[in-house]
């Protein structure tokens, strides 16, 4: 399975909504560097499909990548059927898909739009095992299904 990185997305701050910088580093247990969330043990870099995204604009939303607050956005990969466990390679680096969806405590301003966000069902989080600058544009494919 693969699909490309249509989006690099860093925040500055957490609580933020992303910023599409196009290309970042990943760093080995830490995250994307710059990212105001590197360094969590096991959501240190978030992943989202563009096809999410697109489900929220279909909703009428005005929605782009890094809107969720996601580091990577993807194009053609079915990230929620993916196992933890699954190894993801980009060029050179390797991530590792540590936890599927997440707990929103709070609901944020999209979820108030629409009635509904992507992020907690659709969204996956990963670890950096291998580090590497990624782009925009860059391939990303499954490796291994655990």
């Amino acid at each position: 399975m693969q699909g490309k990185i249509v989006a690099v997305c860093t925040s500055k701050n957490k609580g933020e909504r992303k910023k599409d910088v196009r290309q970042a580093n990943l760093l080995v247990g830490l995250g994307l560097e710059g990212d105001a969330h590197a360094g969590f043990k096991h959501r240190q870099v978030s992943l989202l499909a563009l096809e999410s995204i697109e489900k929220m604009r279909k909703m009428g939303l005005d929605v782009h990548p890094g809107d969720f607050a996601e580091n990577i956005t993807t194009q053609g990969l079915n990230l929620p059927v993916l196992p933890i466990g699954t190894k993801l390679k980009v060029g050179d680096t390797l991530l590792e898909v540590s936890q599927i969806g997440k707990e929103c405590h709070t609901r944020c301003n999209i979820y108030y739009q629409a009635g509904d966000c992507v992020m907690p069902k659709e969204g996956i989080f990963a670890i950096v095992v291998a580090g590497g600058k990624i782009a925009s544009g860059d391939s990303i494919e499954v490796i291994e299904n655990v």
